[in-house]
C-alpha cells in the first residue's frame, strides 16, 4: 500500500464478523463492544446467559449480537462455536479469545486442582478455537486471530503459577501461530492488559497497602478502564494491523517500564 492511500477507513470492520468468548462480562464485554463499534456484528460466547447488557451496547451501536451459552473447555465444543458463527453470521472474520480464570494459592497449597481448570481454560480452551477457526480463515485467505494476554506473560505469578504459566503460553502459542498462518494472509497477534478494574481485581482494589502498592509501579497512575483496551481491540482486528503479527500488545499504563 501507497502512503497516498492510507485511510482511516481501514479500522472499519464493516462487514466482518467475530467470535469472542467470554465475550459477555468484564473485559470480553468491552472487546465485544469495540468490534461492533467499529462496525462486526458478534457472536460472543460465555457460561451463563447473557443478562441483556451488552446485546443493548451492541444493538444501540446498531450491530448485531447473537449469543451461545459454551463451556469452551468441553471435547468438541470449540469446533461446534465456531460452526455456529459461520451458520449465524456467515463467516468468522475476527476471533477474540478472551474467556479466562485466575485462581490465586499459596504455593504450598496449590496443585493440580487448582492447576487443571486454569491450563483447560486460559491455554488450551484458546489453542482449540484458534484451530478450529483458522480452518475457516485459510479457507478465506484472511483473518485475525487476537489472544488475550497479560503482564504475568513476562512477569512471575505470585500465587497463581498456573496463570504466569498459561499467560506466557498464550505470548508463545501467539508467534507460534502467526508463523504458520502468515502466509494465508491471517494476522495473529495478543494484548496483554496491565492491571484493570474488573471483578477479578476487586480485592486487590480494596485493600488500601496492594492498591496503593500497585498505582505507584504505574507510570500513569491509576488502575485501566475497560475501555482503554477497546482501541487496541479495533486495530488488531482491522487492516489498519496486517503488517503486524505475532506481536504481544501490552496496554498497561507504563507498568512493565518500571
Amino acid at each position: 500500500m501507497d502512503i497516498a492511500d492510507f485511510s482511516l477507513d481501514l479500522f472499519s470492520l464493516a462487514g466482518r464478523n467475530a467470535l469472542v468468548t467470554g465475550g459477555n462480562t468484564g473485559l470480553g464485554r468491552a472487546f465485544s463492544l469495540a468490534l461492533a463499534k467499529a462496525g462486526a456484528d458478534v457472536l460472543a460466547v460465555g457460561l451463563a446467559e447473557d443478562d441483556g447488557t451488552t446485546r443493548r451496547l451492541i444493538e444501540d451501536a446498531g450491530r448485531r449480537m447473537e449469543f451461545v451459552v459454551a463451556d469452551v473447555t468441553r471435547p468438541g465444543v470449540p469446533a461446534a462455536v465456531v460452526r455456529r458463527c459461520v451458520e449465524m453470521l456467515g463467516s468468522v472474520d475476527i476471533l477474540v479469545n478472551s474467556a479466562g480464570i485466575a485462581l490465586l494459592s499459596d504455593v504450598e497449597d496449590f496443585g493440580r486442582d487448582l492447576w487443571d481448570p486454569m491450563v483447560s481454560v486460559n491455554l488450551t480452551a484458546a489453542f482449540e478455537l484458534a484451530h478450529e477457526a483458522s480452518k475457516f480463515m485459510i479457507g478465506q485467505r484472511s483473518g485475525k486471530i487476537i489472544n488475550i494476554a497479560s503482564l504475568f506473560s513476562f512477569l512471575g505469578g505470585r500465587r497463581s503459577p498456573a496463570y504466569a504459566a498459561t499467560k506466557a503460553g498464550i505470548a508463545g502459542f501467539t508467534r507460534a501461530y502467526c508463523d504458520e498462518l502468515a502466509t494465508y494472509n491471517i494476522q495473529v497477534n495478543a494484548i496483554a492488559p496491565g492491571y484493570f478494574k474488573t471483578a477479578i481485581t476487586e480485592a486487590t482494589r480494596a485493600d488500601p497497602d496492594a492498591d496503593r502498592r500497585i498505582v505507584e509501579h504505574i507510570p500513569a497512575a491509576r488502575w485501566g478502564e475497560t475501555a482503554d483496551l477497546m482501541g487496541a481491540t479495533v486495530f488488531l482486528a482491522s487492516r489498519a494491523s496486517d503488517y503486524v503479527n505475532g506481536h504481544v500488545l501490552v496496554v498497561d499504563g507504563g507498568y512493565l517500564v518500571r
